[in-house]
């Protein structure tokens, strides 16, 4: 499809996406199945010209605080499912605390409050509640909340308390893959909170994961399943087989189909936060990504921290280079630098949530 491009057909491709373009299922399948070096490089090239369209050089930065490892779903992914033995935390409030005032002036958009569906804050979610109001008040930043799904009326309430942004991945459209991947969960009730989320005021996340048994047909639903309400970022993730899960003898797959993934994402979503995970291949991993048209960089955390991440590439590494000033660093490095803080709250407040 972009093989035999010229320069000027490639900036008109974007030209067109930028103007409103939208790409057909052959299309995608087309730029899905793009392999060699010269064709993708063409593809992210594409891609940041849209971004930079909307964005410019500007990247927007979130902290992650992993706040409780405990669950109580059988998501066949993740190494924090309930029957996994391994060691577990749950920080207190004063913990939060001294996380978000090693935060503070470090040009952080945006606070990433992530757990898994632990029990201590799923059944009596209050506890979340007055979490979520301490973290606004220490830090007083946008707010991401990463529960797992919450009852509509818990989710006004924490609106009411500071939260602007849900984090809901359905991690697959599929809804054949959905059922092997999270066990014993609904579909259309993860569907609906976002929805609800979305029209209450938040702004919604919704991400997909790449390498773990999906083929082009399952990824174009779940590109289009994400379009369905219109989230105001949209992430994909490459899976990681994780000890103790069973799928860990699963065979791992490089990052190139997310890059991809992320760079489609970009011409489907020209004017939307896409992110760049931490998490998986650290820093160097971030500026692939970077490059091939995310405009957000997640799973940031304090120098000398021991939280967790999702996947935690870095989990049996002596040093972590996940802390804001490294980032920044990378990030004039390549051209790029952070967002001002009324950049971010001119966007989430242009999709109804705010600041």
């Amino acid at each position: 499809m972009l093989q035999n491009m010229t320069q000027r057909e490639l900036d008109q491709f974007a030209e067109n996406i930028i103007n409103g373009y939208k790409l057909s299922d052959v299309e995608l399948q087309e730029l899905l199945s793009i392999n060699e070096k010269d064709e993708l490089n063409k593809l992210y090239s594409i891609s940041r010209k849209v971004r930079d369209h909307s964005f410019g050089n500007r990247v927007f930065l979130y902290s992650f605080v992993y706040f409780s490892t405990h669950c109580k779903n059988k998501c066949k992914f993740c190494y924090y499912r309930q029957s996994n033995d391994i060691e577990r935390y749950r920080l207190d409030a004063e913990e939060v605390r001294s996380i978000c005032k090693t935060l503070k002036n470090e040009n952080i958009h945006m606070v990433d409050l992530t757990m898994g569906e632990d029990p201590y804050f799923h059944d009596s979610p209050e506890r979340f509640v007055e979490l979520v109001k301490l973290v606004k008040e220490e830090t007083e930043l946008p707010i991401m909340i990463s529960p797992g799904v919450m009852d509509n009326e818990i989710l006004e309430e924490l609106q009411k308390n500071g939260a602007n942004f849900l984090a809901l991945y359905q991690e697959t459209h599929d809804k054949d893959l959905y059922r092997k991947l999270r066990v014993g969960q609904s579909f259309q009730k993860r569907m609906d909170a976002r929805s609800f989320a979305k029209n209450t005021g938040y702004c919604i996340e919704d991400g997909i994961l790449t390498g773990i048994g999906e083929d082009n047909d399952s990824i174009i639903n779940s590109l289009h399943g994400m379009e369905k309400n219109s989230p105001d970022m949209v992430r994909v993730m490459t899976f990681v087989p994780q000890e103790g899960t069973p799928l860990e003898d699963t065979k791992s797959h490089s990052s190139l189909s997310e890059l991809r993934i992320i760079a489609i994402l970009r011409l489907m979503f020209p004017d939307r936060l896409i992110p760049a995970s931490l998490d998986l291949e650290g820093i160097d991993g971030m500026v692939h990504r970077l490059n091939a048209g995310a405009n957000v960089v997640t799973s940031i955390i304090p120098g000398d921290s021991s939280l967790e991440g999702v996947v935690n590439y870095d989990r049996k590494l002596e040093e972590r280079d996940r802390d804001p000033k490294s980032v920044i660093l990378r990030l004039k490095e390549m051209g790029m630098e952070p967002a001002e803080q009324e950049d971010f709250n001119r966007i989430i407040g242009a999709s109804t949530c705010g600041a």
